[in-house]
């Protein structure tokens, strides 16, 4: 079982209110030894914008909601150096609200005692075992995710939500579905303009139905994206590089 850190540093939201997003260690720095920034480093600055926003409109909101991040340590070094690696992070000016050691055989279970609603990493292994406990997981792609800093960018593939088959990175469909609820729920907070969180859907494969059926199945569950795309079969790589999402759920290998 793993061991959880709360980051007294950073203030602590109520897990009901809290739509918890685990990032591994790895993801988020470079070597070990060095101050590398790795491919989620990024994403963990646009969640801060997501916050500091959300953070604004608290005194007039009847239902406050926040980004959670937990930060999963699994390397041995990582074990031993805890007091380092809190130190680094918040050197870095990264808010990080839970720090989870663990080993790599056990650190599924931290991200089920977390109530973990996502989990990110670099590493397609860890990524099916979160997985195969019913966590929703995606791998960050280093070539394709590269969101701005400033502003928190997801993509869904609208092949694998109308059709479910076709996705390669998985959790349960009750924990997509509570996904969506929670994030819908944050967007619903800011306007059309100018917000710190844009949703997009990328049907790749399907035709316009399958992009409309994806659509449906999204704001049944609460979630209503900023921007839709249909590319019926073309490859997906070069709009990737111009919409610059962080990162890409349910999204079958090409």
């Amino acid at each position: 079982m793993g061991d959880t850190v709360v980051n007294t540093d950073v203030k602590q939201v109520g897990s009901e209110n809290a739509l918890v997003i685990a990032v591994s260690h790895g993801a988020v720095f470079g070597a070990e030894d060095e101050d590398v920034h790795g491919v989620a480093f990024p994403l963990l600055q646009a969640v801060q914008k997501v916050n500091e926003r959300l953070q604004q409109l608290k005194s007039s909101d009847s239902e406050p909601v926040q980004l959670e991040v937990v930060l999963i340590c699994t390397n041995r070094a990582q074990q031993q150096q805890r007091d380092q690696v809190q130190t680094r992070t918040r050197a870095q000016g990264l808010q990080i609200h839970k720090f989870s050691f663990s080993c790599e055989d056990d650190f599924t279970d931290s991200l089920l005692e977390n109530k973990v609603h996502l989990f990110l990493t670099t590493n397609s292994d860890e990524a099916t075992q979160a997985a195969n406990k019913g966590v929703l997981s995606a791998v960050l792609d280093p070539e394709s995710a590269c969101g701005p800093s400033e502003k928190l960018r997801i993509m869904f593939c609208g092949d694998a939500i109308s059709d479910p088959g076709a996705e390669s990175m998985s959790g349960s469909r009750q924990a997509k579905q509570v996904f969506w609820s929670h994030l819908g729920k944050i967007r619903q907070k800011f306007g059309v303009e100018d917000s710190p969180l844009t949703l997009v859907l990328l049907s790749s494969h399907g035709g316009i139905d399958g992009c409309c059926s994806a659509l449906r199945s999204l704001r049944t569950a609460g979630l209503n994206v900023d921007e839709a795309y249909c590319l019926g079969g073309s490859p997906r790589k070069l709009i990737m590089s111009v919409l610059r999402p962080h990162f890409l759920l349910g999204a079958p290998e090409e």
